[in-house]
């Protein structure tokens, strides 16, 4: 199955770096599409993640000594936004933002719990485009990355949306939206929406990115007011304290799990990893025996 980036790319309109097309492990559709409340003038944001080659990954394989003479500027993302794809190049006419990032920072920011990568996990696989073996590994070891550090991260860019509904100033068709409903009703839905998500990774260690896209998008309707989102989103952080206390999650991410997953894809895709990966228990027993040597000997 071929990516979308690579079909926009083999259609003149996306202009990836060519190893990032050749490359891409997972895309899924992101966006009110993914949360269930998109129209038919909605864009197609696409995020995803590729695997680059493995002097990228691992520098020392190409001589490089991180913090030691020209460092080179690896890698860690592609975006290009606003591509038009017209006359059914791409199935029907549409514009699409693509993100594709680094396996190894999308690994970061998925452990980090940011909204926006962890959710892009958790899409309907409607959603997902493009998904190799890979891509399936992460999809399905996607519970892994979830912690308790989450509701902090949540809670954060909530905060953020809930400021921007009514402080920052709009534009385009944002500027429509605050003229008819009189603040803007696409970050309080966004509000709404990452302190659902919050609440289910905290009480379920899992996240429905549709199951409340009834009341999503009766906020994107207008048919509340700007201080009913402020109440609700009020009383559900006052909630979701509590809930953070006694939740059965752990506190921060399982580090040495995600990393032996993130090693297992870097396996798969390159075919192995001799010579890249130091076995650290081999590493400390053989300076413990030269340790066990020196003493000896003095």
């Amino acid at each position: 199955m071929v990516s979308c980036t690579q079909r926009l790319a083999d259609a003149g309109l996306a202009k990836p770096p060519r190893f990032v097309a050749a490359n891409i492990c997972y895309e899924t559709i992101m966006g009110s599409v993914a949360y269930g409340v998109s129209s038919d003038t909605s864009d197609m944001d696409v995020y995803g993640f590729c695997v680059p080659n493995k002097e990228t990954v691992f520098p020392h394989l190409a001589g490089e000594i991180q913090g030691f003479g020209k460092q080179v500027q690896r890698f860690e993302q592609y975006q290009q936004h606003h591509i038009e794809a017209k006359d059914g190049d791409i199935g029907k006419a549409k514009v699409y933002d693509l993100s594709i990032y680094n396996i190894v920072k999308y690994f970061q920011l998925c452990m980090d719990n940011n909204p926006n990568m962890i959710d892009s996990l958790f899409t309907s696989s409607e959603c997902v485009l493009h998904s190799t073996q890979v891509g399936e590994m992460v999809r399905s070891n996607r519970r892994l990355f979830l912690h308790k550090g989450s509701w902090h991260k949540f809670k954060g860019y909530a905060y953020s949306q809930l400021h921007k509904m009514s402080n920052k100033k709009p534009v385009g068709k944002r500027a429509a939206l605050v003229d008819q409903y009189g603040y803007d009703v696409k970050f309080a839905y966004h509000v709404v929406r990452l302190l659902y998500e919050a609440e289910q990774i905290l009480v379920e260690g899992d996240i429905d990115l549709r199951r409340h896209r009834e009341h999503l998008k009766s906020i994107r309707r207008g048919e509340l007011t700007e201080a009913d989102i402020r109440s609700w989103a009020a009383s559900k952080e006052k909630d979701l304290e509590k809930v953070y206390t006694s939740s059965p999650l752990q506190y921060t991410p399982d580090v040495d799990a995600i990393k032996a997953l993130l090693l297992n894809c870097l396996e798969h895709h390159y075919g192995n990893l001799e010579g890249c990966v130091v076995d650290t228990d081999r590493a400390v027993v053989a300076l413990r025996e030269i340790e066990a040597i020196i003493k000896k000997t003095i």
